[in-house]
């Protein structure tokens, strides 16, 4: 795929994710503001009801104790009648219609010791309906007439009720808070209020006067502005005076979020779900654009690894076709050496490659038997003593493990001790300079091989055993390779449940651990 046109992929993946996030933040966040705007308004208009309840429930309880007190023992004091009387003929004239409507006014004198009220005495007025109708018909033989009287009586009881709420109003502001309304009654009148609006928010509350808190609160209420609403109540314009109702719902943020968690978390894990497919398809990329690199640099180095050989072998065979060389024993003999050797040179990379892709496909079979770590470690270091001492450098064994007896498969252990020595020879800038320690720590022998030579990054030790990765040194066909050797080495350890790690510093060189359970 061209870079370009990978890179525009990417970038419209990326813009279109993070229009996804905004609209999903957007959408939750407008959400929360909604349900709190609601979450206000439901509770104001709860509150308002509340305050005109409490105050209508006290208006009631006295109303209908001063209407028994008045039905039972009040003394009438006074009364005042007004009447109105009219009189309507029908049209033949044979009938006549007189209406009487009159309100009759008791003035009845009480004690305001019911009250509490600092007054002697109440003066309270009941109010009568008085109808009267009465019917002139003249008799059919026409010699007079005859009268009906019907009379109806009747209490007034909402001008009574309003006289008494004007009065009532005004008398009252001299009671106590806490003798006119009760913490109680209060809390279950806002819980009522509250119901009828789905609202189900935990509150305190608390009465104040002119700023100051009365008796009438709950327990530990505290006034916090984000969260606290007031209303009036009992207010009284005429006197100027009013109390205010404070009620704090302090889990007000919880509740409301509360109301949009379910959506919000599940719109947070679509959310989430989509993020990490994006990321993974994108990792996915990436591996593969590397893993495609790779494996072209692994070509590359196959095919260097080949051209070599086979060119030695074709000068080999065009020197076995001089006459003067199939006269000369001596060259007869260098000459197919020199072919048998890079015959097994390229036989030993096709074998590196198999065993990679059968330990991939778990049909290697690795057979262990009892073996001395250290003859081990010995034939490891004379399959590439010709080489070190090539290269002018030298290796040392320090073997300080007393018990050493491990259960391994011989041939592919050696494998793995030549890859990592040969790896050592391979990046040291000069004179290879090689040490091999063992140990005993618990039930393992440790196995540590130590170089001086170019070192690896942090980024470089976590990479090293992937399968076809390589060390870079600034020139590919620089340290001969093909990236197998490490992968392998990983592979065969994990199947005898072994461990290898590796510490390294640029310029210093590295350490490769391996550990391997001892056998009795």
């Amino acid at each position: 795929m061209d870079k370009k046109l990978f890179g525009l992929l990417i970038a419209l993946m990326s813009l279109s994710l993070v229009g996804i996030i905004f609209v999903q933040s957007y959408w939750i966040s407008n959400s929360y503001n909604n349900k709190e705007s609601q979450f206000i308004s439901n509770v104001r208009q709860a509150l308002i009801n509340s305050s005109a309840e409490i105050e209508l429930n006290e208006t009631e309880r006295y109303f209908d104790l001063y209407s028994d007190i008045l039905s039972e023992k009040g003394d009438v004091q006074n009364v005042s009648i007004s009447e109105l009387i009219y009189k309507i003929n029908s049209e033949d004239g044979n009938d006549a219609y007189i209406f009487s409507d009159g309100i009759m006014e008791e003035d009845y004198k009480l004690s305001s010791g019911i009250l509490n009220s600092d007054l002697d005495s109440l003066i309270y007025k009941k109010i009568t309906s008085k109808k009267k109708a009465t019917k002139i018909s003249k008799n059919i033989d026409g010699s007079g007439t005859q009268e009906i009287k019907t009379e109806t009586f009747s209490r007034l009881k909402p001008y009574e009720r309003a006289q008494f709420e004007s009065f009532f109003a005004n008398t009252s502001t001299s009671e106590p808070i806490h003798r006119r309304v009760s913490s109680e009654e209060i809390e279950e009148v806002i819980l009522d209020e509250l119901g009828v609006r789905g609202v189900n928010a935990r509150f305190q509350f608390a009465v104040y006067s002119n700023n100051l808190a009365t008796k009438v609160r709950s327990k530990k209420f505290e006034i916090a502005p984000e969260s606290t609403f007031k209303v009036p109540l009992f207010d009284n314009n005429d006197l100027n005076k009013e109390y205010q109702l404070y009620v704090n719902f302090y889990e007000k943020d919880k509740y409301v979020l509360s109301s949009v968690l379910g959506m919000t978390i599940l719109s947070l894990t679509f959310t989430s779900v989509i993020f990490i497919t994006f990321y993974s398809a994108i990792s996915q990329i990436f591996k593969q654009r590397q893993l495609a690199q790779i494996k072209n640099d692994f070509i590359n180095n196959m095919t260097h690894e080949f051209k070599t050989p086979i060119a030695t072998i074709n000068l080999a065979l065009d020197a076995l076709k001089n006459p003067k060389v199939k006269g000369n024993q001596d060259f007869f003999t260098r000459y197919m050496g020199m072919i048998r050797d890079e015959n097994n040179r390229m036989h030993e990379q096709v074998e590196n490659v198999l065993r990679i892709s059968k330990l991939e496909k778990n049909e290697l079979d690795l057979p262990k038997e009892k073996y001395d770590l250290h003859d081990i470690i010995e034939d490891s270091i004379s399959h590439i003593s010709l080489i070190v001492e090539d290269s002018g450098g030298d290796i040392n064994t320090h073997f300080g493990a007393l018990k050493r007896d491990v259960l391994v498969n011989e041939s592919h252990m050696i494998n793995v001790f030549v890859n990592i020595l040969e790896n050592a020879v391979k990046y040291s800038e000069h004179l290879p300079k090689i040490d091999v320690f063992t140990e005993n720590t618990n039930n393992e022998v440790v196995l540590k091989i130590r170089d001086q030579g170019v070192g690896m990054s942090k980024n470089e030790q976590k990479k090293i055993f992937e399968k076809f990765y390589r060390v870079s040194t600034g020139d590919i066909h620089n340290v001969k390779g093909h990236g197998l050797g490490l992968s392998y080495v990983k592979r065969i350890l994990d199947d005898h449940d072994a461990k290898i790690t590796v510490d390294s510093e640029q310029g210093k060189g590295s350490t490769f651990t391996i550990k391997l359970h001892l056998i009795s």
